[in-house]
């Protein structure tokens, strides 16, 4: 474990908060996010740092208080407004109670905030609070878990070898029990450098920012050294990782089985050596059932993973699963003392040997926190296992945090997007169509593959999504005449991704020719394009959409042309009308897996200056020519000529997508004009 303070760091973080917040709470801020940089120290929303001060009141009096960090606040990125602050001797006070319900600490921390609208504080504020002081350190750490989760004699005797002197608490939810029982622990021995949680994690506390993080660092290091000094030596299995197209096969046969019982999600696929050598061991079934490493890990990965191997019928699979969660929940939810909702029992990780973590979500963040929190899971129970035994906590006590509103409240009641837990693929979707139709449906919460030939626009595309849709969005460099590229971007969009719910095939090129002028090789690389480029694309998604057996949507971005063609375009509008017919058949073959396909009939989209339209560089100055008039004036010649005097952009054609894939109408077969209107294109 690596101490990776920084006084550069250090400074740039006071300068940056200190002015506003004050030097104790920035310094707060710096330590805190040092822990949560490191995943072997907390995940996703885990641990919980604090500091104690003086609060100045709107009246000018000097308040003692703690400032804690926010519940669910991921430390790594945590700023001074994820400490909300409360009046820290009120707090103390509500140590002398016997009892205070979760509901009663709630309130309690809610009404003594400084301020209303901060968030809610740390459910193990009051652990902090009776602890004398100024900066306390919660952590999850790893190694700490390994030598925790052993059975008692064993757990004793490593416990006194790696944390020498440290206090030792047994496990008890969090909350006030656990509070009180922590700070009597303490007070024993004031000179405790920490406590060790059983189960649960470590604390650190100091005065001195610094000695508390130290602390932390130190006594890890220590754990890991311990570990790996008892560690029984074991012989290391050969593996080698697994191809993209078994990985590929294996995401989609779950993904259906999974969305077969409901829900459609997301996958994150993890297949490090490690990962396979321990899947590859003998006891791997026994192993998935002994639960999470820390009980609130529960809410990311549910009880246990799956276990499945290749071949075995996924379906069958996942109901065996559901059953054995139907089963658990049936043998815990009486004790609940109140009612409770039942959570849906679909596994959220499954281990596949000689394939690695399929982890999945109703998002991509949701299913990278559960990849990342079971990859460190499988790891430390390996290493417990080389320890000794790795010893779970009592199904009973997961059930207990499972269905524990303080922690549910973690997850929030999210409003999912209109297309949460949908995969959408969009060709040539770094052009002017297509990158606004998948900033559309990244707006409607889907996750994209854009796929386009130019490696150097894919890039550009996805950068500029990237900041605010981050792993949503992959770019796949492909060129649709290859068949065999056409095959690797759908391999490559169900490895990333886990399957597919929605295919928009958006790519066209054209020449402004008469027919008696055109060349067959430049005509037949329209049709390559146009024609047989969509059917190859058609053709892989049919068979993707009936190995998933989810159904599903295709929108295929047509043209006015195929309605009214232009003289000397007769390569782009016969192309374009073969692409729209093939669509057309596609709704009458696909209807029985529940695959709707329509085309958007699309005129004179031009893009911006920024992303302009491929088509319209290329054949803009023929068609200005064909029209007697100056390019420049192309944009607002197409404007005047439609019904509704309107520019026609991509984020129209964006919003007609999402329209259709949002299954709002019992619609297949059908073209949805956005032109602004003209009469001689109109469907028919």
């Amino acid at each position: 474990m690596q101490n990776r303070w920084n006084d550069r760091d250090l400074k740039t973080c006071i300068d940056a908060f200190a002015p506003q917040w004050g030097e104790r709470l920035a310094l707060r801020v710096y330590t805190s996010r040092l822990l949560g940089r490191d995943p072997d120290l907390v995940l996703h929303g885990g641990g919980n740092t604090s500091v104690k001060g003086a609060f100045r009141t709107l009246l000018g009096d000097e308040v003692a208080a703690i400032w804690v960090k926010g519940s669910g606040s991921d430390l790594d990125s945590i700023g001074p407004d994820g400490f909300p602050a409360l009046d820290l001797s009120y707090l103390r006070r509500l140590r002398a109670r016997d009892t205070l319900s979760d509901e009663q600490m709630v309130n309690e921390l809610r009404t003594h905030l400084f301020d209303a609208a901060a968030p809610n504080p740390s459910v193990e504020t009051l652990l902090h609070a009776f602890l004398p002081h100024a900066f306390v350190d919660h952590t999850h750490a790893d190694a700490a878990l390994v030598l925790t989760h052993q059975a008692p004699d064993l757990a004793g005797e490593l416990i006194a070898e790696a944390f020498p002197g440290w206090g030792v608490v047994p496990y008890i939810m969090p909350g006030f029990k656990l509070a009180k029982l922590a700070a009597e622990t303490y007070e024993r021995d004031p000179s405790m450098p920490g406590l060790v949680l059983m189960h649960h994690g470590l604390f650190t506390f100091s005065d001195d920012a610094r000695a508390s993080y130290s602390c932390m660092v130190e006594a890890v290091d220590r754990a890991e050294r311990v570990a790996g000094k008892r560690a029984q030596a074991r012989t290391l299995v050969s593996v080698s990782l697994p191809g993209n197209e078994t990985i590929a096969d294996t995401a989609v046969a779950l993904r259906g089985a999974l969305g077969a019982m409901g829900r459609n999600m997301i996958l994150e696929h993890r297949a490090t050596e490690d990962v396979l050598r321990i899947l590859a061991g003998p006891n791997v079934d026994a192993m998935a059932r002994t639960g999470p490493l820390t009980p609130d890990h529960v809410l990311r990965t549910k009880p246990w993973p799956m276990v499945w191997n290749a071949g075995e019928d996924a379906t069958a699979a996942v109901l065996r699963h559901v059953a054995d969660y139907n089963t658990y929940y049936q043998e815990h939810a009486g004790g609940a003392g109140r009612p409770l909702e039942k959570l849906d029992g679909l596994p959220r990780v499954i281990w596949v040997p000689d394939q690695g973590i399929f982890a999945w979500g109703l998002s991509q963040e949701d299913a990278r926190m559960a990849a990342d929190i079971a990859e460190h899971t499988l790891k430390a129970k390996d290493s417990a296992n080389a320890l000794g035994r790795y010893v779970p906590l009592p199904e009973g006590d997961l059930f207990d945090v499972e269905y524990w509103t303080l922690e549910q409240a973690k997850l929030g009641k999210r409003k999912h997007a209109p297309l949460a837990g949908q995969i959408a693929m969009i060709t040539g979707g770094a052009g002017a169509i297509g990158f606004a139709v998948s900033k559309s449906l990244l707006e409607a919460g889907a996750v994209v593959a854009v796929v386009d030939a130019d490696r150097e626009r894919v890039q550009s595309a996805v950068n500029e999504f990237q900041p605010k849709w981050k792993e949503r969005v992959h770019g796949v460099v492909a060129d649709i005449t290859d068949p065999d590229a056409v095959k690797s971007a759908f391999t490559e969009t169900c490895v990333r991704f886990g399957g597919l719910d929605l295919l928009v095939p958006c790519v066209g090129i054209a020449l402004g020719i008469k027919i008696e002028d055109l060349d067959i090789a430049a005509f037949r690389r329209v049709v390559d394009v146009n024609l047989t480029g969509t059917m190859s694309i058609l053709r892989e998604a049919g068979r993707l959409f009936r190995r998933q057996g989810l159904g599903g949507n295709v929108v295929l971005i047509s043209t006015k042309n195929v309605f009214a063609p232009g003289a000397q375009f007769g390569a782009y509008s016969s192309t374009k009308a073969g692409e729209h017919q093939l669509a057309r058949i596609a709704s009458l073959e696909w209807a029985d897996m529940g695959v709707r396909v329509n085309m958007i009939s699309v005129d004179a989209v031009f893009g911006d200056e920024t992303r302009p339209s491929g088509l319209w560089q290329e054949i803009g100055p023929h068609r200005a020519r064909a029209h007697g008039i100056d390019p420049a004036e192309l944009p607002e010649f197409y404007r005047r000529r439609n019904l509704l005097k309107t520019r026609v952009t991509g984020e129209d054609v964006g919003r007609a997508v999402v329209f259709f894939a949002t299954n709002q109408t019992p619609t297949t077969g059908a073209t949805l004009p956005v032109d602004g209107g003209l009469p001689d294109a109109t469907p028919r």
